[in-house]
C-alpha cells in the first residue's frame, strides 16, 4: 500500500527536528542539555609521530648518512630538523617515554618490556598516573590509533586472557594494529588488530611495513569522510630497522656494493657528508673504535662478503620504510590535512643496534643465546639474506658506522651513540625558518608537551579519576621560530642495564657499565661503584671525544651527585645487573607449571605463558579426531627461525619438525596418511642433561608407536623468540613447520577435529 503524502510529510518533519544536543533551552532560564561530544580546541591540529627502529644518528642521508631517504629530507626541507634531540638508548623506554611525556622509569618501564623485575621503575608497564597521550588527546575531542610495534605491555597479559587494559586499546588508542614484542617477522609478522590475533593479508609481495602504511592510509581516510572536522593522532612505529633485517629484493638490491668499503671507511664517509651538511658542527671530532670491535682489515674475504650483503639489506629496510612513511605524507595531503599537522618524524627509538654480534648473523637469535653460527653457514645464505625464511641481523661494526660521529651504539646509555637521534619536524600551518637546524637540547619525553602546547590543552591533573605525576618533558614549541633560543630541557638522566648519565646545561657526565652491546646475553656482574665516570663539554664537543674528569673533578663530582638525586626521584634505583630472565617478584603465567592442555582455537600464548621447556626434558601430544581429508596445523611454538610444529602434511602424514636456529632442522615423519577416527600424537624430547643448551634425543610417536627418532646437537637456553605464539590448530606468524605453499598463511588445521594439546614436563 503506498505511502500518503501527508504521512511522508510528518516522517519529514520529524527527521528536521533539531536532537537534544542542538537544541536550546526549552525555557528560558533552564539549564544547556549535556554535550554528547567532546570537541578539540578549534585549530586544534593533527599529530603524526612516526617512529623507527633501531637507527643510528649517521643512517639516513638527510643527516649525512649512506640510505637514500627521500621522504625524509623532503619534510627536512619543509620544515625543521633537530641534531640534539635524544631517546632512552633502547626501545621500550623511549616509547614509554614519547607517548607519556614523563621519564622513562617514572612510568615503570626502565628497560625492554620483556627484561623487567619488581623495581617499581623496572615493571615493564605504565602505571595509571602517567597516562598516554593518546588517551589525553581521545578525550579532548581526537580520533586517536597506532600502528606497528607497541612493546609496552608487560609479559604476564599478552595472553589471550589479557587483561588488556594495557594494550594500546586500553591506553587511548581507539584502533590498534601491529605487532607486542620487540621484532617480528616482515613476511610473516605475528599480528593482532585490537586486541585479537589474526593472520596477515594474503599475497605473495607481502611486506608488513608496506601492510602497515595500508591500514594507517585507510583509517585516515575514513575519519576524514566521517569527521572530517575531527582532528586526529597517528601513532605510526614500523619494525624497520630493528632485526630481522628483511626487505622487498628490489630494495636490497639497490644497494649491491654499496658497503664493500667495509664500516671504517664508511664512517670517514658519513662523517665528511655531515660536516657538509652543516647537521654536525665544523670543529666535531671523529671518535675512536670502541675496545673489541675488530677493524674491517682484520676479517676474511668471506666474512667481508656477508658483512656487506647485510649492510645492504639494513639499507634496503630503511629506505623502504622511508618510501611507505611518504605515502602516509601524501594521503594526509590528498585529504587537505596536511597543512595543520604537526608531523614528527623520529629517525630510531635508540642507535643503531650492534646486537647482531662481531660478525653479524642469518640467525641471530642463536648466537645471542650462545650458539654460534659457522661463516659457512652464513656464506650459504648469502644471497637469500633479508628475504622470507631468513632472520637476519648485521655486524655490530656497521652499527658502529651508523652511530657515527659518536661512541657505541644501541642500549649505552652512557653515550650519545645510544641516545642521539634525528628528529624532523614539520607544521605547514606554523611554519618558521623552512628548512632550518635546531640544536637545542632536546627528548623523546618533550614530545607530549609539545602537542599539548600546540593543541592548546593543559597538562591533565588527573586523568581517569587518578592523580597524574608531573611532565618532565618540555615543550619543544618555543625553537620553531627561534633557532638561537636557549635550551629549556637543561637536565635528563640517562640509564640502561646500569650504563647511565646525566645531561646538564650542555655538559655530559657518562659512565659505561659492563654490558657490551653485542654480547645481548651477557649481561656481566660488575659491581657499579667500580665504574668509571667520564665528562664532556657537549657545548664544544659535540661527539663526546675529550674526557675532562681529570681536569674538572668537582664539576664531575656535582653531576654524580646530581644523577643521585635524578635516579631516585625517577625509581631507577637501586641499581642493578639485569638478564633476560629475572627471579624476581613479577607476576608469571608459567610460574610452576608442569603440565598445560589446549583446546582447538586456542591462537596467541606467548612463550613465557608455556611451562618452561628449556634445558631438560618435554614432550607434546595431542588427541585428534581425524577426518577423511584432515590435514593443517595441530600445535605449535615459535616461527621459521626456531620453534617446532606438529601437523599434518598436504597427504594426512603426520609430522613434527623442530627447527634449531640454523644449526639443525629435525623433521619427523609418520609412516602413512592418519586413517579416519581418533590418533594420539606425541613428540619426546630427551634432555642429556649436565648444563645448558645441551643436546636431546627426539622422537615422533603416532598411537604409540615409534614413527622416527633423530638427534639435535644443541637447544635454545631461554627461548626460540621474543614475538611468535604458540596456537592450536593454525601457525599465527611465520612458519614453524614446512606447510604447503598454497596453504600460508597460518595452514589451518581442517577436516577433523583437534580434541586436546597438552605440553609435559619430563
Amino acid at each position: 500500500m503506498p505511502l500518503s503524502r501527508q504521512f511522508i510529510a510528518s516522517c519529514l518533519a520529524l527527521c528536521a527536528t533539531p536532537t537534544l544536543a542542538q537544541q536550546g533551552p526549552a525555557v528560558a532560564g533552564a539549564a544547556a542539555p549535556p554535550a554528547y561530544q567532546v570537541k578539540a580546541p578549534a585549530g586544534a591540529p593533527n599529530v603524526v609521530i612516526v617512529l623507527l627502529d633501531d637507527v643510528g644518528f649517521g643512517a639516513a642521508s638527510t643527516f649525512g648518512g649512506p640510505v637514500q631517504t627521500p621522504v625524509l629530507e623532503s619534510l627536512a626541507r619543509e620544515g625543521l630538523r633537530y641534531n640534539n634531540f635524544h631517546t632512552t638508548a633502547i626501545c621500550s623506554p623511549t616509547r614509554s617515554a614519547l607517548l607519556t611525556g614523563r621519564n622513562a622509569h617514572a612510568t615503570g618501564i626502565g628497560a625492554v618490556a620483556n627484561v623487567a623485575d619488581e623495581r617499581p621503575g623496572y615493571s615493564s608497564f605504565h602505571t595509571k598516573d602517567t597516562a598516554t597521550i593518546a588517551e589525553v588527546l581521545r578525550q579532548s575531542g581526537y580520533n586517536t590509533a597506532a600502528f606497528g610495534k607497541w612493546h609496552q605491555t608487560p609479559d604476564w597479559e599478552l595472553s589471550p586472557s589479557g587483561p588488556f587494559d594495557r594494550w594500546p586499546t586500553g591506553e587511548g588508542f581507539e584502533r590498534f594494529y601491529g605487532f607486542h614484542g620487540g621484532e617480528t617477522d616482515q613476511y610473516e609478522p605475528s599480528l593482532y588488530d585490537g586486541t585479537t590475533p589474526v593472520m596477515r593479508p594474503p599475497g605473495r609481495d607481502y611486506h608488513l611495513t608496506a601492510d602497515l602504511a595500508d591500514k594507517a592510509i585507510d583509517w585516515l581516510r575514513v575519519q576524514h569522510a566521517v569527521t572530517p572536522d575531527k582532528p586526529v593522532f597517528l601513532y605510526f612505529a614500523p619494525g624497520a630497522a630493528h632485526a630481522p633485517l628483511q626487505a622487498p629484493k628490489a630494495w636490497i638490491e639497490a644497494y649491491r656494493g654499496k658497503f664493500d668499503q667495509g664500516w671504517d671507511r664508511l664512517r670517514e664517509e658519513i662523517f665528511a657528508r655531515q660536516k657538509a651538511l652543516g647537521v654536525i658542527p665544523a670543529n666535531t671530532q671523529l671518535t675512536a673504535r670502541m675496545p673489541d670491535l675488530p677493524a674491517w682489515d682484520t676479517l676474511t674475504p668471506d666474512q667481508k662478503r656477508v658483512a656487506s650483503r647485510l649492510m645492504e639489506v639494513y639499507a634496503g629496510f630503511l629506505a623502504h620504510a622511508d618510501a611507505q612513511v611518504g605515502r602516509l605524507v601524501e594521503a594526509l595531503k590528498a585529504n587537505g590535512q596536511f597543512d595543520n599537522t604537526m608531523f614528527f618524524y623520529i629517525v630510531g627509538d635508540n642507535g643503531a643496534s650492534a646486537e647482531g654480534g662481531l660478525l653479524g648473523s642469518a640467525s641471530y637469535f642463536a648466537p645471542v643465546q650462545g650458539l654460534p653460527e659457522s661463516d659457512a653457514t652464513r656464506l650459504a645464505q648469502l644471497d637469500a639474506l633479508g628475504g622470507p625464511g631468513t632472520y637476519p641481523h648485521y655486524p655490530a661494526g656497521w652499527a658502529w658506522a651508523l652511530d657515527t660521529p659518536f661512541k657505541w651504539t644501541k642500549a649505552v646509555a652512557s653515550h650519545l651513540g645510544g641516545t642521539r637521534n634525528p628528529m624532523v619536524v614539520t607544521w605547514p600551518r606554523h611554519a618558521a625558518a623552512r628548512g632550518g637546524l635546531r640544536s637545542q637540547f632536546g627528548h623523546v619525553n618533550d614530545i607530549v608537551p609539545t602537542i599539548l602546547e600546540a593543541a592548546r590543552l593543559p597538562a591533565p591533573a588527573v586523568v581517569n579519576g587518578i592523580a597524574q605525576k608531573p611532565m618532565d618533558g618540555v615543550s619543544l614549541l618555543y625553537s620553531f621560530a627561534d633557532a638561537s633560543a636557549a635550551t629549556r630541557h637543561t637536565t635528563q638522566y640517562f640509564e640502561v642495564f646500569g650504563h647511565r648519565a646525566l645531561y646538564q646545561d650542555g655538559w655530559m657526565a657518562s659512565a659505561f657499565h659492563s654490558r657490551r652491546p653485542w654480547t645481548v646475553i651477557d649481561y656481566g656482574q660488575k659491581k657499579f661503584e667500580d665504574d668509571r665516570w667520564e665528562l664532556y663539554d657537549l657545548n664544544t664537543d659535540f661527539s663526546q671525544a675529550h674526557d675532562l674528569a681529570q681536569r674538572e673533578p668537582a664539576r664531575l663530582a656535582r653531576m654524580q651527585a646530581l644523577f643521585q638525586s635524578e635516579a631516585q626521584r625517577n625509581q631507577v634505583l637501586p641499581l642493578r645487573n639485569m638478564s633476560l630472565n629475572q627471579a624476581g617478584a613479577l607476576p608469571s603465567l608459567s610460574a610452576g607449571r608442569t603440565s598445560m592442555t589446549f583446546r582447538q582455537g586456542v591462537v596467541g600464548v606467548p612463550e613465557s605463558a608455556l611451562p618452561r621447556t628449556y634445558n631438560r626434558s618435554w614432550s607434546v601430544s595431542a588427541a585428534i579426531d581425524a577426518g577423511e581429508r584432515a590435514r593443517g596445523v595441530i600445535a605449535t611454538l615459535g616461527g621459521h627461525s626456531a620453534g617446532w610444529s606438529l601437523y599434518l602434511d598436504d597427504a594426512g602424514v603426520p609430522v613434527f619438525s623442530y627447527r634449531l636456529f640454523n644449526l639443525k632442522t629435525v623433521t619427523l615423519r609418520g609412516p602413512a596418511p592418519l586413517t579416519a577416527g581418533r590418533h594420539q600424537l606425541r613428540f619426546d624430547f630427551s634432555y642429556d642433561g649436565g648444563g645448558y643448551a645441551r643436546g636431546a634425543d627426539v622422537q615422533l610417536l603416532v598411537d604409540g608407536k615409534s614413527a622416527g627418532t633423530d638427534r639435535l646437537p644443541a637447544s635454545p637456553p631461554g627461548f626460540y623468540t621474543i614475538d611468535e605464539t604458540f596456537d592450536v590448530g593454525i601457525d599465527h606468524g611465520s612458519a614453524a613447520g614446512d606447510y604447503p605453499a598454497d596453504a600460508l598463511p597460518g595452514y589451518a588445521f581442517s577436516g577433523g577435529r583437534i580434541e586436546q594439546v597438552s605440553i609435559d614436563l619430563r
